[in-house]
Protein backbone atom coordinates (compact mmCIF):
# COMPACT_ATOMS: atom_id res chain seq x y z
CA UNK A 1 0.00 0.00 0.00
CA UNK A 2 1.47 3.33 -1.31
CA UNK A 3 1.53 5.79 1.76
CA UNK A 4 -0.65 9.19 0.99
CA UNK A 5 2.12 12.45 0.81
CA UNK A 6 0.97 14.91 3.47
CA UNK A 7 2.00 18.61 3.23
CA UNK A 8 5.36 18.58 4.67
CA UNK A 9 6.18 15.78 2.59
CA UNK A 10 5.92 17.68 -0.45
CA UNK A 11 7.71 20.89 1.06
CA UNK A 12 10.36 18.49 1.27
CA UNK A 13 10.42 17.07 -2.45
CA UNK A 14 10.11 21.04 -3.44
CA UNK A 15 13.48 21.68 -1.16
CA UNK A 16 14.97 18.57 -2.98
CA UNK A 17 13.83 19.97 -6.34
CA UNK A 18 15.32 23.32 -5.56
CA UNK A 19 19.21 21.96 -4.87
CA UNK A 20 18.69 19.85 -8.05
CA UNK A 21 17.29 22.60 -9.79
CA UNK A 22 19.87 25.13 -9.07
CA UNK A 23 23.33 23.41 -8.63
CA UNK A 24 23.18 20.49 -10.50
CA UNK A 25 23.28 19.23 -14.12
CA UNK A 26 20.60 18.81 -16.26
CA UNK A 27 22.31 17.58 -19.04
CA UNK A 28 22.24 13.98 -19.04
CA UNK A 29 18.22 13.93 -17.16
CA UNK A 30 16.41 15.20 -20.31
CA UNK A 31 13.56 12.55 -20.60
CA UNK A 32 13.02 13.00 -24.74
CA UNK A 33 16.23 13.61 -27.43
CA UNK A 34 17.48 16.94 -28.06
CA UNK A 35 15.49 18.37 -30.95
CA UNK A 36 18.88 19.82 -32.43
CA UNK A 37 20.95 16.65 -32.13
CA UNK A 38 21.23 16.01 -35.83
CA UNK A 39 21.94 19.40 -36.91
CA UNK A 40 25.77 21.16 -37.64
CA UNK A 41 26.93 24.28 -35.91
CA UNK A 42 26.34 27.03 -37.67
CA UNK A 43 27.43 30.04 -35.24
CA UNK A 44 30.79 31.22 -35.65
CA UNK A 45 30.58 34.40 -35.76
CA UNK A 46 31.60 35.56 -32.07
CA UNK A 47 29.01 38.96 -31.59
CA UNK A 48 26.10 36.45 -32.71
CA UNK A 49 27.55 33.85 -30.52
CA UNK A 50 27.59 35.86 -27.68
CA UNK A 51 23.69 36.83 -28.84
CA UNK A 52 22.69 33.64 -28.75
CA UNK A 53 23.93 32.46 -25.91
CA UNK A 54 22.72 35.32 -24.31
CA UNK A 55 18.80 34.49 -25.47
CA UNK A 56 19.42 30.48 -24.62
CA UNK A 57 20.03 31.61 -21.04
CA UNK A 58 17.40 33.68 -20.64
CA UNK A 59 15.65 30.44 -21.53
CA UNK A 60 17.17 28.45 -19.48
CA UNK A 61 16.57 31.04 -16.64
CA UNK A 62 12.83 30.87 -17.93
CA UNK A 63 13.09 27.00 -17.04
CA UNK A 64 14.49 27.44 -13.78
CA UNK A 65 11.37 29.68 -12.62
CA UNK A 66 9.37 27.16 -14.31
CA UNK A 67 10.37 24.20 -11.89
CA UNK A 68 10.39 26.61 -8.98
CA UNK A 69 6.15 27.70 -9.73
CA UNK A 70 5.23 24.19 -10.26
CA UNK A 71 6.71 23.40 -7.02
CA UNK A 72 5.35 25.89 -5.00
CA UNK A 73 2.08 25.77 -6.74
CA UNK A 74 1.77 21.74 -6.63
CA UNK A 75 2.61 22.35 -2.43
CA UNK A 76 -0.39 24.05 -2.28
CA UNK A 77 -2.81 21.89 -4.95
CA UNK A 78 -5.46 20.54 -3.42
CA UNK A 79 -7.01 18.23 -6.41
CA UNK A 80 -4.45 15.45 -7.01
CA UNK A 81 -5.21 15.67 -10.51
CA UNK A 82 -4.28 19.44 -10.85
CA UNK A 83 -1.16 18.17 -8.47
CA UNK A 84 0.04 15.39 -10.82
CA UNK A 85 -0.76 17.80 -14.17
CA UNK A 86 1.61 20.16 -12.51
CA UNK A 87 3.82 17.29 -11.86
CA UNK A 88 4.16 16.16 -15.30
CA UNK A 89 4.43 19.43 -17.01
CA UNK A 90 7.52 20.14 -14.96
CA UNK A 91 9.12 16.46 -15.98
CA UNK A 92 8.84 17.75 -19.72
CA UNK A 93 10.46 21.24 -18.46
CA UNK A 94 13.42 19.27 -17.29
CA UNK A 95 13.85 18.38 -20.77
CA UNK A 96 14.02 22.27 -22.04
CA UNK A 97 16.44 22.96 -19.09
CA UNK A 98 18.71 20.00 -19.90
CA UNK A 99 18.69 21.13 -23.61
CA UNK A 100 18.85 25.00 -22.84
CA UNK A 101 21.88 24.34 -20.80
CA UNK A 102 23.76 21.61 -23.80
CA UNK A 103 22.88 24.79 -26.03
CA UNK A 104 24.97 27.05 -23.73
CA UNK A 105 27.82 24.68 -23.32
CA UNK A 106 28.09 24.58 -26.92
CA UNK A 107 28.20 28.24 -27.32
CA UNK A 108 31.07 28.64 -24.71
CA UNK A 109 28.56 29.99 -22.58
CA UNK A 110 26.95 29.26 -18.90
CA UNK A 111 23.70 29.80 -17.15
CA UNK A 112 22.55 32.94 -15.38
CA UNK A 113 24.55 33.80 -12.24
CA UNK A 114 21.20 34.68 -10.35
CA UNK A 115 19.80 31.00 -10.84
CA UNK A 116 18.88 30.97 -6.96
CA UNK A 117 17.30 34.54 -6.94
CA UNK A 118 14.97 33.46 -9.91
CA UNK A 119 13.96 29.59 -8.24
CA UNK A 120 13.72 31.68 -4.88
CA UNK A 121 11.16 34.27 -6.30
CA UNK A 122 9.62 32.26 -8.53
CA UNK A 123 8.71 29.46 -5.87
CA UNK A 124 7.43 32.21 -3.71
CA UNK A 125 5.10 33.58 -6.50
CA UNK A 126 3.91 29.88 -7.42
CA UNK A 127 3.22 29.10 -3.66
CA UNK A 128 0.99 32.17 -3.46
CA UNK A 129 -0.88 30.98 -6.58
CA UNK A 130 -1.31 27.62 -5.26
CA UNK A 131 -2.81 29.05 -2.19
CA UNK A 132 -5.22 30.78 -3.97
CA UNK A 133 -7.04 28.13 -4.62
CA UNK A 134 -6.62 25.65 -7.78
CA UNK A 135 -8.69 27.66 -10.33
CA UNK A 136 -6.69 30.18 -9.54
CA UNK A 137 -3.51 28.47 -9.70
CA UNK A 138 -3.76 26.83 -13.17
CA UNK A 139 -5.59 30.28 -14.34
CA UNK A 140 -1.40 31.58 -13.40
CA UNK A 141 -0.52 28.41 -15.46
CA UNK A 142 -2.43 29.28 -18.55
CA UNK A 143 -1.64 32.97 -18.14
CA UNK A 144 2.71 31.88 -18.10
CA UNK A 145 2.53 29.51 -20.53
CA UNK A 146 0.64 32.64 -23.12
CA UNK A 147 3.13 35.01 -22.24
CA UNK A 148 6.17 32.48 -22.48
CA UNK A 149 4.73 31.17 -26.05
CA UNK A 150 5.07 34.95 -26.89
CA UNK A 151 8.32 35.22 -25.57
CA UNK A 152 9.85 32.42 -27.30
CA UNK A 153 8.37 33.58 -30.86
CA UNK A 154 10.30 36.79 -29.83
CA UNK A 155 13.16 34.70 -29.70
CA UNK A 156 12.95 33.01 -32.84
CA UNK A 157 12.30 36.71 -34.52
CA UNK A 158 15.58 37.51 -32.75
CA UNK A 159 17.94 34.41 -33.36
CA UNK A 160 20.61 34.70 -36.06
CA UNK A 161 18.66 33.09 -38.95
CA UNK A 162 21.61 30.36 -39.67
CA UNK A 163 20.99 29.54 -35.70
CA UNK A 164 19.69 26.11 -36.94
CA UNK A 165 20.51 24.11 -33.18
CA UNK A 166 19.16 27.01 -31.04
CA UNK A 167 16.00 27.54 -33.42
CA UNK A 168 15.24 23.67 -32.68
CA UNK A 169 15.17 23.98 -29.22
CA UNK A 170 13.23 26.91 -28.76
CA UNK A 171 10.73 25.82 -31.86
CA UNK A 172 9.89 22.67 -29.56
CA UNK A 173 9.53 24.32 -26.43
CA UNK A 174 7.46 26.64 -27.62
CA UNK A 175 5.32 23.13 -28.33
CA UNK A 176 5.38 22.00 -25.29
CA UNK A 177 4.35 25.60 -23.64
CA UNK A 178 1.50 25.73 -25.67
CA UNK A 179 -0.10 22.44 -24.50
CA UNK A 180 0.67 22.87 -21.08
CA UNK A 181 -1.80 25.97 -21.20
CA UNK A 182 -3.84 24.23 -22.83
CA UNK A 183 -3.97 21.25 -20.06
CA UNK A 184 -4.71 24.14 -17.65
CA UNK A 185 -7.70 25.37 -19.98
CA UNK A 186 -8.65 21.94 -20.11
CA UNK A 187 -8.72 21.43 -15.71
CA UNK A 188 -10.74 24.45 -15.11
CA UNK A 189 -8.39 27.78 -15.29
CA UNK A 190 -10.18 30.81 -14.28
CA UNK A 191 -8.93 34.12 -16.52
CA UNK A 192 -6.95 36.34 -14.21
CA UNK A 193 -7.53 39.88 -13.38
CA UNK A 194 -5.55 42.37 -15.62
CA UNK A 195 -3.82 43.84 -12.96
CA UNK A 196 -2.05 40.20 -12.17
CA UNK A 197 -1.28 39.66 -15.92
CA UNK A 198 0.21 43.14 -16.63
CA UNK A 199 2.38 42.34 -13.83
CA UNK A 200 3.51 39.24 -14.11
CA UNK A 201 4.85 40.49 -18.11
CA UNK A 202 7.01 43.19 -15.90
CA UNK A 203 8.22 40.68 -13.65
CA UNK A 204 9.22 38.60 -16.55
CA UNK A 205 10.62 42.01 -18.12
CA UNK A 206 12.96 42.29 -15.18
CA UNK A 207 14.46 38.62 -15.37
CA UNK A 208 14.68 38.38 -19.13
CA UNK A 209 16.52 41.94 -19.30
CA UNK A 210 18.69 40.85 -16.32
CA UNK A 211 19.34 36.95 -16.95
CA UNK A 212 20.52 37.73 -21.18
CA UNK A 213 23.77 39.48 -19.37
CA UNK A 214 24.27 37.42 -16.04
Amino acid sequence: MQRQLNFIDHLLASADNALRTVLGSHINHAGRPNPARDLPETVTDERERQHSAGLMRVNHAGEIAAQALYQGQSVFARDATVRESMRQSAEEEVDHLAWCEERLAELGSAPSKLAPFWYAGSFAIGALAGAAGDRWSLGFVAETERQVEAHLDSHLERLPEHDARSRAIVEQMKIDEIHHGEKAMQLGAARLPWPIRRLMRLTSKVMTTTAYRL
